[in-house]
């Protein structure tokens, strides 16, 4: 029989990252914003969404963002397909499937952009337009944990607005957080299903991981996966993650080759026979 893990935290300290108990090094949160010199960066966690399975548009009535992204249900034993959906945020990042209106002080609005979607994550820079009074850069975002709403002024950088830090204490903690912009499917980066033959069926969400970086072992009846994802465009770093997703009722080391691998889009999928 196999079983899945219970995720409790690895540490009295609580999880590295409570937006991923797999995350063991690197930028924490769904979310990481940075302000360069006339340009805003975001790098958005969207695991699950193919390149092609996302629309980026500008509202220039509402200044705002727009954001639409599907998530499909990949194998059969998927509870469901995963819509990104932010309307349940408050206004100011209010996201509408996902429509993120990022409001900004500074500038009459963002005068173009570039996205890239790639491994589950999407990546944008955002081009200002400047209105006739210079003012410094800057740029709003919903809080983080705490759910407050701050204008975040940044000055280089290395500055992030309100919520958007990936290297905030607050993003670490006991209590694993849902991904805030699912409205549709599983809102949390582990799901498992055990299947009728005393097999199990797991998809972890490790968004950045490409393809070829993840990496699947057995050791004493411990089913282990880690993933590399790389540093791109102005990320503030790579990511690491690690972590045993599945326990089989003996300790024995199960041939990887045995476990079938469907990696792809920042997800990995195992259907880990019975022994």
């Amino acid at each position: 029989m196999v079983v899945p893990v219970t995720l409790d935290p690895p540490s009295p300290e609580g999880f590295y990252a409570i937006n991923n108990p797999f995350l063991v090094n690197g930028p924490k949160g769904f979310l990481e914003a940075m302000t360069l010199e006339d340009e805003s960066y975001i790098r958005f966690d969207l695991p699950g969404v193919p390149p092609d399975g996302v629309t980026v548009y500008l509202d220039p009535p509402n200044k705002a963002v727009c954001i639409l992204a599907d998530a499909p249900k990949e194998h059969k034993y998927d509870s469901s397909h995963r819509n990104y959906d932010g309307t349940r945020l408050r206004p100011k990042l209010n996201i509408r499937g996902i429509n993120t209106k990022i409001p900004c002080t500074c500038c009459e609005f963002f005068s173009g952009f570039t996205s890239h979607m790639a491994d589950g994550v999407l990546r944008l820079i955002l081009t200002k337009h400047h209105t006739s009074t210079p003012r410094p850069p800057c740029i709003s975002f919903l809080g983080g944990p705490d759910g407050q709403h701050t204008y975040g002024t940044a000055q280089s950088h290395h500055d992030f607005p309100h919520g958007t830090d990936p290297n905030d204490p607050n993003l670490t903690g006991p209590i694993l957080i849902p991904h805030i912009c699912v409205a549709e499917g599983s809102q949390m980066p582990y799901e498992s299903k055990r299947l009728q033959n005393g097999g199990l069926y797991v998809r972890v969400d490790m968004p950045g991981v490409p393809s070829d970086n993840f990496t699947v072992s057995v050791t004493n009846g411990r089913v282990k996966v880690t993933g590399e994802a790389p540093a791109l465009s102005d990320d503030s770093a790579g990511r690491f993650y690690s972590g045993d997703v599945a326990i089989l009722s003996t300790p024995v080391d199960l041939p990887v080759r045995k476990i079938k691998t469907i990696a792809k889009n920042g997800v990995i999928r195992l259907v880990i026979p019975p022994l």
